[in-house]
């Protein structure tokens, strides 16, 4: 389970973010807090967080401020800005100084669960340890290789997409979305939401298999083969 620090100055905006985060399988809010301080202290408290979601308009300082006393302090808590501004200021130095993912308000529930889901899909690539091909270097470093999914639409993880493709090209066969789930570690909704982006942007074909049942069942297969 990634346990969340939601931090934003407007207490009622927190417990709307807060709400979302518990609805996305695979994550729990482990505290909130409205200001640096009270951020920087629930970090250093069991049980400590893996990913904060941070304001960078607090009363007492800054998000990127936060970040920095985050470093000074030996801190090893990864950060997605969660935040109206919108400077390119204040993005170039949130990306210099580390943070993983930044998210513009207002948005909805889905443009903060897919950034969840890539944070996810992170994860999952760091924790696999060994050595790792450029391919999965490019998915760390959420920029797809060549031949990925270009341009997802706003609000998806390119990492997310990046999983999908690679499970229908190495397959030796179409998939369903339970299958490409199993494969991928991704829930069967996520999977089935990116399998149908590359069946509408023509990067997977779509076929109907029959059953006993009478419903036909859903299978993907990667397009651009060679």
């Amino acid at each position: 389970m990634i346990e969340v620090l939601v931090v934003d100055d407007d207490t009622r905006v927190a417990r709307v973010n807060a709400a979302y985060v518990d609805r996305v399988p695979g994550f729990r809010v482990a505290g909130l807090a409205h200001s640096a301080e009270g951020a920087l202290r629930r970090m250093e408290a069991p049980p400590r967080p893996d990913l904060v979601l941070l304001d960078h308009h607090l009363p007492d300082d800054t998000g990127l401020a936060v970040v920095q006393e985050m470093h000074r302090r030996g801190l090893q808590i990864d950060v997605i800005m969660v935040t109206a501004a919108r400077d390119l200021t204040t993005v170039r130095a949130a990306l210099r100084q580390g943070v993983l993912q930044y998210l513009v308000k207002p948005f909805s529930f889905a443009g903060l669960r897919d950034k969840l889901e890539g944070y996810a899909d992170l994860r999952r690539a760091l924790d696999r340890g060994g050595t790792a091909e450029q391919s999965e270097v490019d998915l760390i470093f959420g920029s797809p290789t060549a031949g990925a999914v270009p341009g997802p639409p706003p609000g998806h993880s390119p990492p997310t997409a990046e999983l999908v493709r690679r499970a229908l090209l190495n397959a030796e066969d179409s998939l369903s979305a339970q299958e490409v789930a199993a494969e991928t570690g991704l829930s069967r909704q996520t999977a089935q939401r990116y399998l149908k982006i590359l069946e509408r942007s023509g990067k997977a074909v779509l076929t109907l298999r029959y059953g006993d049942a009478g419903r036909p069942e859903h299978r993907y297969a990667w397009a651009a083969r060679g």
